[in-house]
């Protein structure tokens, strides 16, 4: 490969500088191995961090071998500025948008149906009470064929739910709890039958972990996936290094889905390359094999006819897009979709929270005086430099992360809107604000961490066997 001039840099889309990158990096090597002149290898090693430095411009992360940028979506906000684009994938959210992902773009990027006030009225009614302040408030803002799932419920037809966890670690924080928290209300009001995919297999395929450690997060996970509250008789808890190896409807489902999405499909959908190992161009299909039911016949009693409807962030629609392609020339019916906006980081929406920044997320583990401390010190502020100025101008709700937080977890819509109003007119300060997100969230982590205290090892093991549940088809 030739050295290229850093102003050909430019043109290059973000998968073809990871390849670039890979490229010079075993150019380097090559050339150190075979004792290369010292010059020669100098400036060999200078285009790679010349390289490297064009990649983390373009994407906003460092270059991470076997790790290239996947299925980057792209969504312009209005401008022609390269640092005004958001990117979104299953494994990265960026945007240079204080007020966050420009969600509205990616529904039309995505092809999906915005979550409007018919439809929320509509799930009032099928339900008979109020509905989730998820919906009300639009932090679950998109949907694919929710009003199927409604026709079928007011027919008495079933149906289920499919969430899931990829545990990446050992502690979640309360970000990943946003998922669970809808997926036990929904189970609760429609009445239906629930499995959670722990992803381990995944997790071994993309992270620095061992496989036993991998599975071991996912127990971990389990625990306080259960402690949210799940009802045992209702709930099917797996991990795929558990569950693959004891079910053949499983199996047969991931096989039927890997032999009608071809490497092509899969590489652009995911963004896969050449040296990507081919546990994770096959991962896919594992993702896609819950949406049926012929997956659980221990609890569908074999029906394959059963519809399935996955709560999820909208970073994980990519691998349902896929599916849905998929079901009908299976045989199988399409999943249905809700999904969720992006939970924010502390330092502000323009990414996720991540679990390998302690100070980015409050954790499920924290004490009380970690969430103070980590919400007075980092929480993203849209108050104004002096008081005298926030008096008088007020607080911006649209970019401050303690509302943002306090919208996903303060119950009370009357509440929320004196906050908001309070807020905005300059009359509460930025510390009073974070001072009513800390006296929500501490009693809210504080419980759930009692309840976690009482899940066993033994109860972990009775949510994940394979067994009827309190069903009949």
């Amino acid at each position: 490969m030739a050295d290229s001039p850093n102003c050909d840099l430019k043109s290059l889309s973000p998968l073809q500088l990871f390849e670039r990158v890979t490229e010079q990096g075993e150019k380097v090597r090559a050339l150190k191995a075979g004792k290369a002149p010292k010059d020669e290898i100098d400036a060999a090693v200078r285009m790679l961090l010349s390289l490297k430095q064009s990649y983390k411009t373009a994407t906003g992360q460092d270059y991470q071998a076997g790790m290239p940028p996947r299925d980057l979506v792209l969504i312009n906000n209005g401008t022609t500025k390269e640092e005004d684009e958001d990117f979104v994938d299953p494994w990265t959210v960026q945007t240079s948008n204080a007020k966050g992902v420009d969600y509205d773009k990616l529904i039309v990027r995505f092809g999906s149906s915005k979550i409007d006030t018919d439809l929320i009225n509509r799930i009032e009614r099928a339900i008979g009470q109020k509905p989730h302040r998820f919906l009300r408030r639009g932090i679950f803002f998109s949907h694919r064929d929710m009003d199927q799932i409604l026709d079928a419920y007011e027919k008495k037809k079933s149906f289920y739910l499919y969430t899931g966890r990829g545990p990446s670690s050992q502690a979640m924080h309360v970000g990943h709890l946003i998922p669970f928290i809808f997926t036990k209300w929904l189970q609760e009001v429609f009445d239906v039958p629930l499995v959670i995919q722990l992803t381990d297999d995944e997790k071994y395929l993309w992270k620095d972990l061992t496989i036993e450690k991998a599975y071991e997060y996912a127990r971990e996970n389990a625990k306080d996936i259960i402690a949210c509250g799940f009802d045992i008789n209702k709930t099917f808890i797996f991990s795929d290094l558990d569950y693959l190896g004891t079910s053949s409807g499983f199996y047969k489902n991931i096989v039927k889905v890997q032999k009608h999405v071809t490497f092509n499909q899969v590489k652009g959908i995911f963004g896969f390359t050449d040296s990507d190992c081919i546990g994770k161009i096959s991962f896919p299909a594992i993702q896609a094999a819950p949406s049926f039911s012929s997956s659980f016949p221990q609890i569908f009693n074999g029906k394959e006819n059963i519809q399935c409807l996955i709560p999820c962030a909208i970073d994980q629609d990519p691998y349902f897009r896929m599916t849905r392609d998929v079901a009908p020339r299976i045989g199988q019916p399409k999943p249905a979709l809700l999904h969720s906006v992006f939970f924010p980081a502390l330092q502000g929406a323009q990414t996720k929270m991540s679990a390998s920044d302690p100070n980015s997320s409050i954790f499920l583990t924290d004490t009380p005086k970690q969430i103070k401390t980590k919400i007075n010190k980092h929480a993203f502020s849209g108050g104004r430099d002096t008081i005298e100025e926030h008096r008088k101008y007020g607080g911006n709700c649209d970019v401050d992360v303690s509302f943002m937080y306090l919208t996903f977890f303060l119950e009370d819509d009357d509440r929320l809107e004196q906050l908001k109003q309070a807020y905005t007119s300059g009359e509460l300060l930025t510390g009073e604000l974070k001072k009513v997100l800390i006296e929500t969230l501490q009693p809210l982590i504080a419980a759930h961490q009692e309840r976690r205290k009482q899940v066993t090892d033994e109860m972990v093991k009775q949510f994940m066997t394979p067994r009827k549940l309190a069903f009949e088809f």
